[in-house]
């Protein structure tokens, strides 16, 4: 009597997956949880900024409809509009949402792709460490100097936030390294992983209604 073997499942373990299906990377751990509160502050501070300028502009319109105007108004929209450009650039950068190429960059093979990944992130570094640098150059420069409408407020206050969102965003660039790293060398997009995530939320909100 001869024996018979069970038939193998297809375990589909050949076929490839999408983002979805990789095991996620670093989302525990002390360096995940002090991303998590620096991201969290980063939040907090963009919003409060985002809030604080609306009330400025609100309070200026209404100002202006009833016949008195702010000389301190266009000044002082203006630097938190920047301020809101630094601290969020600074979000961008830890959670990888900044404009990149990630297509190009997993289209390069092995071992290449992370030496060019290594390349691109040491050139972003060099620069804010430059520009951090030149940051508090220009804050030696200002010393003494006021705003011309808030003669009370220093301009170096003002101007700080060069070399701070610069420190922040390399404080982002390397609290996310390891993540990204993984996901680079897993071949993982992170541009189509959030737009498959979109569509996949999407498709579970509208799953009741078809």
């Amino acid at each position: 009597m001869s024996a018979t073997t069970a038939p193998v499942p297809d375990t589909d373990d050949d076929k490839p997956r999408g983002p979805a299906a990789q095991p996620a990377v670093l989302h525990s751990g002390p360096l995940a949880r002090i991303a998590r509160v620096f991201g969290l502050l980063l939040e907090w501070i963009t919003i409060l900024l985002m809030v604080l300028l609306t009330v400025v502009v609100i309070i200026a319109v209404l100002a202006r409809l009833a016949g008195e105007s702010f000389s301190w108004y266009d000044e002082v929209a203006a630097i938190m509009l920047a301020w809101i450009t630094y601290y969020g650039s600074a979000l961008a950068a830890l959670y990888r949402r900044h404009i990149g190429f990630d297509t190009v960059l997993l289209s390069i093979p092995g071992k290449f792709r992370l030496v060019a990944m290594l390349l691109a992130e040491a050139l972003v570094m060099t620069f804010f460490v430059l520009m951090a640098r030149a940051g508090f150059q220009v804050l030696d420069v200002l010393a003494g100097d006021r705003l011309v409408s808030l003669r009370w407020v220093p301009v170096q206050f003002t101007q700080s936030v060069i070399p701070i969102g610069a420190i922040l965003f390399i404080l982002g660039q390397l609290l996310s390294l390891p993540e990204y790293w993984a996901k680079t060398r897993a071949g993982i997009s992170l541009e189509h992983a959030e737009i498959e995530e979109e569509v996949e939320t999407e498709l579970h909100k509208n799953k009741d209604r078809a």
